[in-house]
């Protein structure tokens, strides 16, 4: 097994995706996880970018890293400075990194009409550079910016700017397809001349996805010979994203026979992608290769029947390989198979007649508009009703919602929710900033008393969908709620011509799914 090399970049080129930006905090979490994953480098940020880059190398230090070599990043020298004076490289110095990585013009465009020097001086400039920082006794990447574009269009200096860095003591090149356009055989042939060219030194990788060929070039890069792959988490990155290294990774160790991580680190991804999600706050992708929530989802009866009998049949890997999880969804595309696989993963009775009756409920359900892809918690007690081992927490007596604007525009929302526990009668009120948070807080304060352990649970998402849009505003809407506390996460499904309604009875399945997980 040849060894290849991961560095990640979530946390400077990730952070240029539209619409994320990682605090100081945020970085140092996510350094941490990166790190424990196994991964060799972590490119902390662009150092003379701002005060909070800086900051983070210094921090870092402080969280005793195992694994990752941290590398500033950093522009070779100016053209009308000097290496040693040079503010970026002094900045790359003040980082006391181990690792130290130089973004350099190779694209003979660019150092015309962006750097507007001469094609000797950038080489000048990017030997001058490479070797300043090599003679600080750092270990020095070379990111050979626009490499493929500038290969194409000469060739000849695209090489000679690599020979620069190289004689100049860079430890790795890294061919950067800095555009996103170029397609997977492209990148293998020309990556293959530079291995041959360089046989001596660790040839790299990093790859934007402007084609949606990120992934596929980078593995054609390391068949053709490079070793060293650059990506980020999901996929993060300027314009449409970075090669996934979530995707990546499995590719390579369980696909290409590639020695990376442990089998164990490789199991960690899903929960490093979803963290990552988080911390970033952005929704995961759920059809995300290897770690989304579909990625194991199967929904035709006929893919499900088959994978009970033989799970090679619709996967090509063992979802446990990469910390997923097989999903059986149910629907109206449903068979009996379907409840049935979701019957043994709940490590139910393998009862047919019990699977028929429950599939007879869900597609009676699902022609009123339910679903029950996102509601499995819904779907939970739909089987425990059908099974009689259903006992409701509470009985609802009434409920009423309240909404007051006054005059100078202030608006308050106020329920009233009567219900009773095995008897004992709560009358309570509260309000919220809308109906159904004011709906959530008065059934919250009236079970607390009887099942404390509510107290744990928090809504964490919110949908609402019309289903039946020709009827105008007496459609009917479905809400899903999604619901976690610090064990588990579910979600649950309501349907109505009322919206307020329809959110009750997601309310109710949520809270009620967490009093009968908690009691088993």
């Amino acid at each position: 097994m040849e060894r290849v090399q991961i560095y990640d970049t979530t946390l400077r080129d990730g952070m240029q995706s539209e619409g994320v930006s990682f605090s100081l905090a945020d970085k140092l979490l996510v350094a941490r996880r990166l790190d424990e994953t196994g991964l060799d480098y972590i490119e902390g940020g662009y150092a003379a970018a701002s005060p909070k880059e800086m900051e983070f190398f210094k921090q870092v230090k402080k969280l005793g890293l195992e694994h990752a070599k941290v590398a500033a990043f950093g522009s070779t020298r100016r053209a009308d400075s000097t290496a040693a004076d040079d503010a970026s490289l002094k900045a790359i110095l003040a980082c006391r990194t181990p690792a130290a990585t130089l973004v350099g013009k190779t694209w003979d465009m660019h150092v015309r009409e962006v750097l507007r020097c001469s094609l000797e001086k950038n080489l000048a400039i990017c030997a001058e550079s490479v070797k300043f920082l090599k003679s600080k006794r750092k270990e020095v990447i070379f990111d050979a910016e626009h490499f493929f574009d500038g290969f194409k269009n000469n060739p000849k200096y695209a090489m000679k700017v690599l020979a620069a860095a190289a004689d100049a003591g860079a430890k790795a090149l890294v061919l950067c397809e800095t555009n996103g356009g170029c397609l997977p055989d492209e990148v293998a042939e020309i990556t293959g001349q530079v291995c041959s060219e360089f046989a001596g030194l660790t040839v790299g990788i990093h790859t934007h996805n402007d084609c949606d060929c990120a992934v596929a070039s980078t593995l054609a890069a390391v068949s053709a010979g490079a070793r060293h792959v650059q990506g980020t988490i999901n996929g993060l990155g300027e314009r449409v994203g970075n090669a996934n290294l979530c995707t990546i990774i499995p590719n390579l160790a369980l696909k290409m026979n590639y020695e990376l991580l442990s089998n164990e680190k490789i199991k960690s991804l899903t929960e490093l992608s979803r963290f990552v999600f988080e911390i970033a706050n952005m929704a995961p992708v759920t059809n995300m290769p290897y770690v989304g929530e579909s990625a194991f989802a199967h929904k035709a009866g006929l893919h499900v029947d088959a994978i009970r009998k033989n799970k090679r049949t619709y996967e090509h890997i063992e979802p446990s390989d990469v910390g997923n999880e097989r999903r059986f969804l149910i629907s109206e595309l449903s068979g009996s198979s379907n409840i049935l696989a979701q019957l043994e993963k709940k490590k139910l009775a393998n009862d047919r007649p019990l699977a028929r009756r429950i599939l007879k409920v869900v597609q009676d359900l699902e022609n009123e508009g339910y679903q029950f892809e996102a509601a499995e918690a819904s779907f939970d007690i739909i089987v425990k009703k059908a099974m009689g081992k259903y006992k409701p927490s509470f009985k609802l007596e009434k409920y009423h919602v309240n909404v007051e604007k006054s005059a100078d525009g202030d608006i308050v929302t106020e329920a009233t929710v009567k219900l009773a526990v095995d008897g004992v009668v709560e009358h309570v009120v509260s309000e919220g900033d809308g109906p159904v948070n004011a709906l959530d807080g008065a059934l919250r304060k009236s079970l607390e008393p009887f099942y404390p352990n509510i107290r744990d649970m928090k809504l964490i998402d919110y949908k609402v969908r019309v289903v039946n849009a020709l009827a105008g505003t007496a459609a009917r809407v479905r809400v899903i709620i999604e619901s976690r506390d610090q064990n588990s996460l579910w979600g649950t499904v309501g349907v109505s011509e009322n919206i307020i309604e329809a959110s009750w009875k997601a309310l109710v399945d949520s809270v009620e799914y967490k009093i009968l997980k908690d009691a088993e």
